[in-house]
């Protein structure tokens, strides 16, 4: 063979056994199978609906103040010649209990010279009664005139009413004599007081303030909004009987613990704060400087600042939820037997701190997604982790 036809044929002879061997590979290929690719199913988290009864609550705030505080005011004049040692700021007393003297020497001689003055109108009166008493008899006789019958009627007349003025004046000194001692009108403590030994105090002038300490209030602002969780005597003339107001539970941190106090709701302020546009109830605490029923409780001193929470109405039937589990306002996402997320409107009773309270709308077992999807469509299938229980709180 020629050196020309080997460089022909050779080549023609590669192609040949490269075209057998694609078509051997072709033949032995193996079978491909369409497959439809899996589309992950988003992970949530849910919750357990749990049906109960759910005591519904008000927070608020205030300061606590006395129900009773009176300014301590002499109803005589005079120097001052005892002050009772409870007679400072701070100072406690019982109901009667002496708190000040003033010198009595001037109101001993006033009621003196009224008993005096008694005795002579008494005697004027004796005297005129006798003579009126012989004057008709004369006049029975036909001896007597009707000119001295008439001074004898009017001698009686004037010495019954200079009787009746004179026993006036000793029941009025007698009176001032007692109001030189001044004392408490009701069990309370100083706030402040102002006066000492020797110095003169004129009749009306305040020498200091006391509070009675049978009941504490304190003054709650409460949003409208709120209004409706809350049975408040808006209505009523006079304060709620205290079976029927709602209770209420102060707290504050006082002399390094934390301290609770109970109370009642007794009534409403009669107008709605311009500003605030808030309604403004009444607490009532009885006995604040007590101990209370376990004899550990600490005092409810007059202004400190207390936290409130009002007992409100028991929604029965109810589930507690995450905020998060709302969606839209009114609907909430629940995984069904199959995994699927089925939008369920809902009766939002209401939605408070990072809780939510559902009246209507869910069954008592259901799962309901706490998660946030980005794209979600009624139907879709998920993954759930869980369930978990819900919130237990029944208070909200």
């Amino acid at each position: 063979m020629t050196r020309e036809r080997l460089k022909i044929l050779l080549p023609i002879a590669v192609i040949g056994v490269g075209a057998l061997g694609g078509l051997a590979l072709f033949l032995t290929r193996p079978a491909v199978s369409r497959q439809t690719p899996e589309v992950p199913r988003p992970l949530v988290r849910v919750l357990e609906v749990e049906l109960r009864d759910v005591q519904l609550t008000v927070r608020t705030h205030g300061t606590v103040a006395p129900r009773t505080e009176s300014d301590l005011v002499p109803e005589v004049s005079g120097p001052v010649v005892w002050v009772s040692p409870v007679l400072v700021s701070g100072g406690s007393f019982e109901k009667g209990e002496p708190l000040l003297r003033v010198d009595p020497l001037d109101y001993e001689v006033g009621a003196e010279r009224a008993s005096a003055a008694l005795e002579r109108a008494r005697s004027d009166h004796r005297r005129a009664s006798r003579e009126l008493a012989r004057q008709r008899g004369l006049e029975k006789r036909k001896v007597a005139s009707a000119a001295e019958l008439d001074s004898a009627i009017n001698n009686e007349r004037v010495a019954n009413a200079a009787l009746r003025e004179a026993t006036a004046s000793l029941r009025k000194a007698e009176r001032d004599l007692e109001r030189t001692e001044m004392r408490a009108p009701y069990a309370g403590r100083v706030r402040e007081e102002k006066v000492d030994v020797g110095q003169f105090v004129n009749r009306g002038s305040s020498i200091g303030r006391i509070y009675a300490v049978d009941y504490a209030e304190v003054r709650l602002p409460i949003p409208d909004s709120q209004l409706a969780f809350i049975d408040l005597p808006l209505a009523l003339r006079h304060d709620a009987p205290p079976d029927d107001a709602p209770r209420v539970t102060l707290r504050a941190r006082f002399a390094g613990a934390e301290q609770e106090w109970e109370g009642r709701v007794v009534r409403t302020e009669g107008e709605i704060d311009p500003r605030s546009r808030m309604v403004h109830a009444v607490a009532r605490i009885a006995d604040p400087y007590g101990a209370g029923p376990d004899g550990n409780r600490a005092p409810l001193a007059v202004g400190l600042f207390v936290e409130a929470e009002i007992q409100g109405h028991l929604a029965r039937g109810a589930s507690v939820l995450p905020r998060s589990a709302l969606r839209d306002g009114d609907q909430v996402w629940v995984v069904d037997a199959e995994d699927r997320l089925r939008f369920r409107d809902v009766d939002v009773l209401r939605a408070h701190g990072s809780e939510v309270v559902i009246r209507d709308g869910l069954r008592q077992g259901e799962r309901v997604c706490i998660s946030p999807i980005q794209t979600v469509v009624d139907g879709m299938q998920v993954r759930a982790v869980g369930p978990a229980a819900a919130p237990k709180e029944q208070r909200l």
